[in-house]
């Protein structure tokens, strides 16, 4: 039966409760820097990195040897340009021991247009793959796509060059054939997800999409295994776990959002655990 954990406090002093080599994931949005200051009191730019590092340190040393950790984040535009908190952090958690893997991006589709002096807005965030070495668990499968109709009618028209291995002339060694999708219904992603930015919690001021957790979860784990997010908001991510028989573990510094997932969470949880 699956099991959904909930914690109090702040995930700096919680996580060292979580025993070693124990998650399979952990996904998770911490607080963007300086911004929602109502909500979580906002962290400088410049401090970031400093701050966020002995959560990391932590994240680490409870993450599988073959799990994954997926960050959250996006850039913030300071003095009329874009800060490097966000490539800094990169650099330092690689300078930590983390293993960086891949890039996803998260392409808002219904996000808000808008326009400023010098930029418009921002229409996708970062998606960060940390692993603690090259090898670990990815189950692409579960998250392929079904085909196009303009690729259909392609496949259905192949040239000479569709039935050999085409190498790329930059000798990227990333060659094709296209002769090897005829008669599937489905292909694999890119690393860009596109989903809209409506989540079914609107008291919350930085929900994600219920779906974003999920295409993850789904790629990163299979049914029973633990995922983990140390900044849980509004519960989204132990939700969507919840609906995919795995088993997770949310911690929440802030009484308000604590009181309102636990509260959701007991209602739809085969077994809920305060701690």
């Amino acid at each position: 039966m699956i099991k959904t954990e909930l914690i109090l406090g702040d995930c700096k002093e919680k996580l060292v409760d979580i025993a070693d080599n124990s998650i399979d994931l952990i996904f998770t949005s911490p607080p963007y820097a300086d911004q929602r200051k109502s909500t979580y009191g906002g962290i400088h730019p410049d401090k970031y990195v400093e701050w966020f590092l002995p959560i990391s340190e932590q994240l680490l040393r409870v993450l599988k040897p073959d799990g994954t950790f997926i960050l959250n984040i996006k850039e913030k535009a300071t003095g009329g340009e874009r800060h490097t908190y966000v490539l800094k952090l990169i650099l330092a958690l690689r300078e930590q021991g983390w293993f960086w893997t891949e890039e996803f991006i998260w392409h808002k589709k219904s996000c808000f247009p808008g326009k400023w002096p010098n930029r418009f807005r921002d229409a996708w965030e970062r998606l960060l793959q940390f692993n603690k070495n090259k090898k670990f668990n990815m189950y692409q499968d579960e998250v392929m796509v079904p085909m196009g109709e303009s690729t259909k009618k392609r496949l259905e028209r192949l040239g000479k060059n569709d039935i050999i291995r085409l190498e790329p002339a930059t000798g990227s060694k990333l060659g094709k054939k296209l002769s090897n999708w005829v008669g599937r219904d489905k292909v694999y992603p890119t690393n860009v997800v596109y989903l809209p930015t409506e989540a079914s919690n609107k008291d919350h001021s930085a929900v994600f999409p219920q779906a974003l957790p999920t295409w993850f979860i789904k790629l990163f784990t299979k049914s029973n295994d633990l995922v983990l997010d140390p900044f849980v908001g509004s519960g989204t991510t132990l939700f969507a776990s919840q609906c995919l028989s795995r088993n997770s573990i949310g911690i929440e510094r802030s009484q308000e959002e604590y009181d309102k997932t636990k509260k959701n969470l007991e209602k739809d949880v085969d077994i809920f655990q305060e701690i």
